[in-house]
């Protein structure tokens, strides 16, 4: 299998550009988001969100929350009162729906992990590359839950998480994060991400941005974003790491 860039289908070495770009790159690092990433978490976030809004009589949809991934609950809801109502939520009406939200959440059940994501991690890590997470998460109880299902791949030094910045995504503060906390420059690292709003994050920030549609997401929604390399699953991504490090000459 070739490493595909979904713009015109075209093999990554018809694609002199983005082979430049990984040709110039000094890997160290993979930064990764988390959920539609790592874990299959998505699509409960999504209803989660109908549910929440809906209950309090506005139109929103599972696409709608596919396509505001990586915003915080509060700008989500300031979003949805701005474009529907001519204004923001009190912060008393923004703790009630994202209760609404995270209550209606916890009833769908813990995500599973993504499917194949354990190649991918595996393949990196054994590469001697370092795995790091940059998620706009707020679970105090993540690292235990990324070690429950991926032991031994996170560690707190090499998570950025919605307590470390002020800003979420698309704003680029999440990625610099990361790339501060580790001691990181631009031309070390590879973002994996699936959502729109953390492709804007990443790129803004300067980073090589891989994009795999684990969603219900159009290909155009993250190609008109600007990322690099799209894949339609977790399995071609897994398939094709191998071609992405020798082009990065990280062999």
């Amino acid at each position: 299998m070739h490493l595909i860039y979904k713009v015109n289908n075209m093999k990554l070495s018809d694609r002199k550009d983005i082979a430049d770009k990984l040709k110039a790159l000094n890997l160290r690092a993979f930064l990764f988001d988390m959920d539609g990433v790592l874990f299959d978490s998505m699509s409960h976030h999504a209803k989660a969100w109908v549910h929440a809004l809906t209950s309090k009589g506005f139109e929103f949809n599972e696409y709608e929350a596919y396509m505001r991934e990586g915003m915080t609950g509060s700008s989500t809801i300031n979003d949805v009162y701005n474009r529907q109502l001519g204004h923001g939520a009190t912060e008393e009406e923004c703790q009630e729906i994202y209760k609404i939200k995270s209550d209606f959440f916890e009833t769908l059940g813990e995500a599973k992990p993504m499917a194949n994501i354990i190649d991918v991690l595996q393949f990196v890590k054994s590469a001697g590359i370092d795995i790091h997470i940059v998620t706009g998460s707020g679970q105090r109880s993540l690292l235990n839950r990324l070690n429950h299902h991926f032991p031994g791949f996170f560690s707190p030094d090499k998570m950025v998480t919605a307590f470390d910045v002020k800003k979420g995504k698309p704003d680029p503060e999440p990625y610099l994060m990361a790339l501060q906390k580790g001691g990181l420059t631009a031309e070390q690292v590879i973002v994996v991400e699936n959502a729109p709003l953390g492709v804007l994050s990443a790129k803004a920030a300067g980073l090589f941005t891989v994009a795999v549609n684990t969603g219900i997401l159009k290909d155009e929604e993250l190609l008109s974003r600007g990322v690099d390399l799209l894949y339609g699953n977790m399995r071609e991504f897994a398939d094709d790491l191998p071609n992405i490090f020798r082009c990065s000459n990280n062999v």
